[in-house]
């Protein structure tokens, strides 16, 4: 049987973030804390949303998000929520501050330690109610300002995915102005994010015609776009286009995500490496896919199709050679990865969320072998 749902609100946009004050009324927040990042006041970025702020909105700022959102921050955010008497999140940047703002909702309602609300632990049904969330983009790549889920590390260093429906924010306000100041690596990096998501949405067996069909149209944005926002980062259709990829790949993933993404959040989970999700991702996603191609029937074909290759052509080398042309890293060891790693990672891989949804799951020494792979031993 597949249940399909669809998501929240999302208005797209240059000057979009000029509806901040209509969307606030709607939901009744007058005292949010907004979650950003440092780099994101330096900027200006943050500037730009006070100025779109009612005179009426009392904001808390914290700006100490990340790389990789942890529960140690989630804690310091949420001291600050509580202490200002606030009634709403406004997640503003990336996706670690998008993912920051919802561990804050959570845990605005809900005790313990995060980990006890992890999505293995309590599936997408055991969050109640949280604090309303609005997500406001800077980067296109995680989507993560419509979809449900956020990624956190917690403080023994695991990589734990939370996901609910009630921690889907309830407007997603993307405005790709916010997007033109984007430094080249990080437009590639995170647009390979959004490609790597939606191959794996597309890829995993389960069954949701409505999000493959997503997936497929954000994959073709994706190849058409992506080397444009990174060669001219001032190209507004390129920016516009990214955006709305970037969503389209976290609307596919409702079909799940796979192995890319738990071998990802594995070294995503070590601290010392300080290693970006997205240039991850577009590393890992060649292996990955090498491994499952004999597990996904004919997908491939349409896979072909939305990316304009040929018949019969590798998608996996193509993607190398799209990575290369991008600037991104040709292979984990150059990101800082060692073999010594390995079996602590491959270990990480069988309990992620997303390991469960690939089209196959693969054994410890399956994930050590494509750790080797990825790594170019």
């Amino acid at each position: 049987m597949a249940l399909i749902k669809y998501h929240n609100e999302m208005e797209i946009d240059f000057g979009a973030i000029n509806k901040i004050g209509d969307t606030l009324k709607r939901f009744g927040i007058k005292r949010p804390l907004i979650c950003t990042d440092k780099g994101i006041v330096e900027t200006g970025i943050y500037d730009s949303l006070r100025r779109a702020l009612p005179n009426d909105v009392e904001a808390t700022l914290f700006d100490e998000t990340p790389g990789n959102p942890t529960e140690v921050a989630v804690k310091k955010a949420l001291e600050l929520y509580k202490d200002n008497d606030c009634d709403g999140v406004i997640a503003l940047g990336g996706g670690s501050s998008i993912d920051l703002g919802k561990g804050v909702s959570l845990m605005s309602t809900h005790d313990g330690p995060i980990e006890n609300w992890a999505v293995v632990k309590v599936g997408r049904d055991g969050i109640g109610a949280t604090a309303p969330i609005i997500a406001i983009p800077t980067t296109a790549g995680t989507g993560s300002e419509v979809g449900g889920g956020s990624v956190i590390i917690t403080e023994d260093g695991q990589k734990i995915v939370i996901s609910s429906p009630n921690l889907l924010p309830k407007v997603a306000i993307c405005d790709p102005e916010l997007t033109l100041g984007l430094p080249k690596h990080l437009t590639a990096a995170t647009g390979m994010d959004a490609m790597a998501h939606c191959i794996e949405a597309y890829l995993t067996p389960v069954v949701n015609p409505v999000a493959a069909a997503i997936g497929l149209d954000g994959l073709e944005r994706v190849v058409t776009y992506l080397k444009r926002a990174v060669e001219d980062g001032s190209d507004r259709e390129a920016r516009w286009n990214m955006m709305m990829a970037a969503s389209e790949g976290a609307m596919a993933f409702a079909k799940g995500l796979g192995a890319v993404h738990s071998m990802s959040h594995a070294v995503g989970a070590n601290e010392e490496l300080r290693a970006h999700h997205g240039t991850l991702n577009a590393v890992l996603l060649p292996t990955v896919l090498r491994f499952n191609a004999p597990h996904v029937g004919d997908k491939f074909v349409k896979l072909r199709q939305a990316m304009g290759l040929s018949e019969g052509a590798d998608i996996a080398t193509w993607i190398e050679g799209y990575n290369a042309e991008l600037g991104l890293p040709s292979n984990l060891a150059e990101m800082g990865v060692t073999e010594d790693m390995i079996p602590d990672l491959a270990k990480h891989c069988l309990t992620d969320a997303c390991h469960f949804s690939n089209p196959v799951q693969p054994t410890q020494e399956e994930y050590e072998q494509m750790y080797r792979d990825a790594m170019g031993l």
